[in-house]
């Protein structure tokens, strides 16, 4: 009989620990002594239907933008980091085609930034940039999903590109090149 509670406590622990959700989807459990802090519960969610390309400055409601209308040119998003700011817009429109953007406040410290090029550089469907005003330290973003951080080593950070990269339930244009050699900065 006292056995009942324990083996409920251990199920409901276990759920916990597989999945959570966001905006109705199931996120991948972590492993190792991270999985507790790893969750997606702070991520930030919008269903954004505009996607038409326009000519000129948007203005989003968000800083930095996770989706809406954007230009027609889209940032080289094959593990590009930029070492300058990139135009809204593009970044938009690299965000429809299924990449995750990596921001960061200018002035981050050598090591978050590095921890940040770790996870960027060379991989496909990712890009980074610095991006100034910056409310939080880092802030990360696909397609009508974004979370922010102080620290350029939260283990989240992972866990959001590994949910949301390529995501075919989130992503309106899976499958998008993300190549495009001649965008400034490329």
């Amino acid at each position: 009989m006292g056995v009942r509670p324990v083996i409920g406590v251990v199920a409901v622990l276990l759920a916990a620990g597989c999945s959570s959700s966001v905006g109705g989807s199931a996120q991948p459990a972590t492993s190792g002594a991270s999985s507790a802090v790893a969750d997606l519960s702070a991520v930030v969610h919008k269903d954004i239907a505009a996607r038409d390309h326009v000519d000129g400055h948007v203005d989003y409601p968000d800083s930095p933008p996770m989706g809406g209308r954007h230009n027609a040119v889209w940032a080289d998003c094959t593990g590009t980091v930029y070492t300058r700011q990139i135009a809204n817009e593009n970044a938009v429109h690299s965000l429809e085609h299924g990449a995750v953007w990596v921001t960061y406040r200018p002035g981050l410290d050598a090591a978050g930034l590095a921890a940040l090029k770790t996870l960027v550089a060379g991989n496909d469907y990712l890009m980074m940039s610095p991006y100034p005003g910056l409310d939080r330290a880092v802030s990360v973003q696909s397609w009508g999903y974004q979370l922010k951080t102080d620290d350029a080593a939260d283990p989240r950070i992972k866990l959001f590109i590994k949910t949301y990269r390529q995501n075919p339930k989130t992503t309106p244009e899976p499958g998008a090149t993300c190549i495009n050699p001649n965008f400034p900065g490329a």
